[in-house]
């Protein structure tokens, strides 16, 4: 993943994080999430963020995908 055509849009627990991936899939983006606590326990490591992921999108639907992270993130402060 070159870091410079991806843009990280959201970071948070694993479920958050996985309705922001439902919701960019279901408008056609496929996002990347990265699970460095998951990659750290695999590695026989201790990791003080486990459960957090990050969520990534391709430079051109960065629009489009901070727009659905928004409401997600409206829809769970109501």
């Amino acid at each position: 993943m070159n870091t410079s055509e991806y843009t990280k849009i959201f970071y948070g627990n694993f479920i958050l994080a996985t309705r922001v991936k439902d919701e960019l899939e279901h408008i056609g983006i496929i996002p990347i999430i990265k699970d460095e606590g998951e990659s750290q326990r695999l590695a026989g490591y201790a990791s003080m963020n486990q459960g957090f992921q990050e969520v990534f999108v391709h430079n051109d639907e960065l629009d489009r995908a901070l727009n659905i992270v928004n409401r997600v993130k409206t829809e769970m402060e109501a």
